[in-house]
């Protein structure tokens, strides 16, 4: 009985010292989805040195929270931990479209695979908010560059044909990316038509002076 005890509080010291981390990256997850979500407020507003510091912030509390929870697996792979790893990647791939940059690879940002499809889910659905503020001042040819980001991101997130357990339940967010991308190639479609309409009058507004 001698070696069952001595077992069990090895076990224990185990367990206290697994759960003081999970309380841990709980807390760190948290400040680290209040950060991306403020990156991205900021990309919306055009702040871009706010976006970018944010990010650059956002980063170091991603690179810490995972290394706290590197040697536990179940809490590395928990729902709030790979959460917070995917509002990491949705901040960076969506100041990278909007800025015109090249994407940050998985491996650039220390995510997993089927994480880093999730961020790139979300992150085209926040394309279709900066190109409705982009219409409202009719600067059409970022509108349309941006939807074609939209279009060009669903057309390779369908191709991900794989269960739910591998891709950590893509096809619901690819679902939820078609639908928006059909409502903004809608709303572009208006604005360009409205555009070609104020330009038709203008010219025949101008030519009835004459």
């Amino acid at each position: 009985m001698d070696q069952l005890n001595t077992l069990a509080e090895t076990i224990r010291e185990e367990f206290e010292q697994m759960s003081a981390a999970r309380d841990l990256a709980y807390q760190r997850s948290r400040k680290l989805i209040s950060l991306c979500a403020r990156s991205i407020r900021a990309i919306h507003r055009e702040e871009w040195e706010t976006a970018e510091s944010l990010i650059a912030e956002a980063k170091e509390a991603n690179d810490t929270m995972v290394a706290g929870v590197r040697d536990y697996p179940a809490l590395f792979y928990a729902g709030y931990t790979q959460d917070a790893v995917k509002e990491f990647v949705e901040a960076n791939l969506t100041y990278a479209l909007v800025r015109q940059r090249p994407l940050p690879t998985p491996q650039d940002l220390g995510a997993e695979s089927n994480t880093w499809l999730g961020g790139l889910a979300e992150a085209a659905t926040e394309l279709r908010r900066r190109i409705l503020d982009i219409i409202r001042h009719n600067h059409n040819e970022e509108a349309e560059r941006l939807l074609d980001d939209m279009d060009a991101i669903y057309s390779v997130l369908v191709t991900f044909d794989f269960n739910d357990k591998i891709t950590g339940g893509l096809r619901r967010k690819t679902d939820i990316v078609r639908s928006v991308l059909e409502r903004t190639r809608g709303d572009v479609t208006t604005s360009l038509r409205q555009t070609e309409l104020e330009q038709a009058l203008k010219s025949l507004e101008a030519k009835i002076k004459v």
